[in-house]
């Protein structure tokens, strides 16, 4: 039997694991969250944008670009789009900001949106992560302690951000002198698109990988080599890796494939927990997140 992606998705959400609940998505888009966040656009089009929240301490503060995740989709099934939008994010920026950490919670086009997919949602990432130069100039932000952290697909996404500036002056989504991170943060998403392949209808009930990079890997191996973050190592950028149920499988080749590259990562392999336990700043598995961007924005930790 065909499951429908609302309802896979809906099973994940309310999976209780053994050691950590957390609400849906749609309960984190409905979250209440202290107010001050400042919407800004870093581009002209209707979803590039993002949310601003500075803490109300003195900076300069150290940055936490936040990519929510959904498939790499404008819409999935029935659910409410919020669901699959920075709104569902917006509880894990506000928990770092009031950690004393800014945050630039980012919306960007995706499949089903105009211009969505290869190469704008790639493009509107890249962009609004290299717009933190300019809020930098207004809004006390430290350059020098930047990381991107992300969750699901947009922990994918969160990865090749760090990895961009590997991009060769040929590829599609190459911009000179990206923003240097400080490290980055993958919370339950895919590192490997090609690996990945396999669980695109399943979980999102469509091929969005095939769709996002426009073919298979045979049709369209630059784009993959691009574009997943794997193909793209080392970044130079240490790394928090965290795999739940959903892709547990993925762990440890990952971590084998940065170390050998030369990269640094640090693993946090919760099999039995659901996919938004990451997400959720009310789940026991919240605490190990907030602890692993503190060592990424720590020097002396490594």
């Amino acid at each position: 039997m065909k499951v429908r992606a609302p309802l896979l998705l809906s099973l994940l959400a309310f999976t209780i694991s053994v050691v950590a609940q957390s609400r849906s998505p749609i309960d984190l888009a409905n979250a209440s969250v202290p107010a001050g966040a400042r919407r800004i656009a870093y581009g002209s089009e209707p979803l590039q944008f993002g949310e601003l929240r500075v803490p109300s301490t003195n900076g300069p503060h150290p940055v936490a670009i936040v990519v929510h995740g959904g498939c790499w989709v404008g819409k999935l099934g029935n659910m409410d789009e919020r669901a699959v939008s920075m709104e569902m994010i917006r509880p894990v920026a506000a928990a770092l900001t009031d950690a004393g950490i800014a945050t630039w919670n980012v919306e960007y086009r995706r499949l089903g949106n105009a211009g969505g997919g290869w190469p704008g949602t790639f493009q509107d990432v890249a962009h609004a992560a290299d717009f933190v130069r300019t809020l930098a100039r207004d809004h006390q932000l430290d350059l020098q302690r930047v990381i991107a952290i992300g969750h699901s697909a947009g922990g994918h996404l969160a990865l090749w951000l760090a990895a961009r500036s590997k991009l060769p002056k040929t590829s599609d989504l190459y911009i000179e002198d990206p923003l240097r991170l400080t490290g980055v943060v993958d919370l339950d998403g895919p590192a490997d698109l090609k690996a990945t392949l396999p669980l695109q209808q399943p979980i999102c009930g469509t091929p969005v990988i095939t769709n996002l990079m426009g073919g298979s890997p045979e049709e369209r191996p630059e784009r993959y080599r691009d574009g997943s973050p794997i193909e793209l190592l080392p970044f130079g950028v240490r790394q928090e890796f965290f795999a739940g149920r959903m892709f547990a499988a993925q762990a440890a080749p990952y971590e084998t494939a940065t170390k050998r590259s030369g990269d640094t990562v640090h693993t946090t392999l919760l099999p039995e927990a659901g996919h938004f336990v990451f997400v959720d700043p009310q789940s026991d598995v919240w605490p190990q997140v907030l602890a692993s961007v503190r060592r990424l924005l720590s020097p002396s930790e490594k």
